[in-house]
């Protein structure tokens, strides 16, 4: 049986753009379809304004799976910023009974009902670094370079004030397959509070953890890779 095609919709952290999950391609068999989702403000949008709230940016990410026809089987995948664009995207999608993604893949982030208790968006740029190279809440390289800094300290802001600032809102739980990733050592998802994305879905949730911090999904990338291979395979789903 041959394994068909699938596009896998990827959808960014806070600080991402669409060349943030090129390493991805390397290690995805070619049957996946890679399709990193570029938000405003960013990469070939970055002439666009950003965008500091997230029902604003799910909008943006869903016209974008529209645009695309969602003729062809998909999936979604998101890390931490993007795993909540994942959730919200999917719901909207369900809410206008557009098709469905086969499977939806959470990465480094509590479920959306946990509350937020930390603004960082609006803490001084020093105390903002500061918090995030304690939180691994950034590339490293990033962090290394002033001038690397001081261009992605608003968009960091902007996508830290969407996130911080949105408010959970129950909705009916998803009926497709959730799995989700975590970084044993990661400080911003721990143990418990991901296992609540288990109010958000019918089906038994899936939790694959991993050696490493909030950017475990590089620091294990074949690893990564391979169990999003395992999920989206014919065998894992009824294509």
């Amino acid at each position: 049986m041959t394994q068909p095609q699938i596009t896998l919709y990827c959808l960014p952290f806070a600080g991402g753009n669409s060349y943030s999950y090129r390493i991805f391609k390397k290690h995805l068999p070619e049957f996946i379809n890679l399709k990193p989702i570029e938000l405003p403000g960013r990469g070939k949008r970055i002439k666009e304004p950003l965008l500091t709230n997230l029902d604003l940016m799910t909008e943006d990410v869903l016209r974008t799976l529209q645009d695309d026809g969602l003729t062809q089987p998909y999936a979604i995948f998101g890390h931490s910023m993007g795993a909540y664009l994942g959730y919200l995207v999917t719901q909207r999608l369900t809410q206008a009974n557009l098709p469905l993604p086969l499977h939806l893949i959470v990465s480094g982030h509590h479920a959306p009902s946990v509350p937020t208790t930390e603004f960082k968006y609006q803490l001084s740029k020093s105390q903002f670094v500061a918090k995030l190279r304690e939180l691994e809440g950034c590339p490293p390289e990033i962090l290394e370079h002033a001038e690397l800094i001081d261009f992605f300290e608003p968009l960091l802001r902007a996508d830290f004030q969407a996130v911080e600032t949105w408010s959970y809102r129950p909705q009916s739980p998803l009926t497709l397959p959730l799995t989700v990733l975590r970084g044993i050592q990661d400080h911003e998802a721990n143990y418990t509070e991901v296992l609540a994305w288990q109010r958000e879905c019918v089906q038994p949730l899936v939790l694959k953890e991993f050696p490493g911090g909030h950017f475990f999904i590089f620091e294990q990338v074949q690893e990564v890779c391979q169990l999003i291979s395992q999920i989206l395979t014919t065998n894992g789903l009824k294509v």
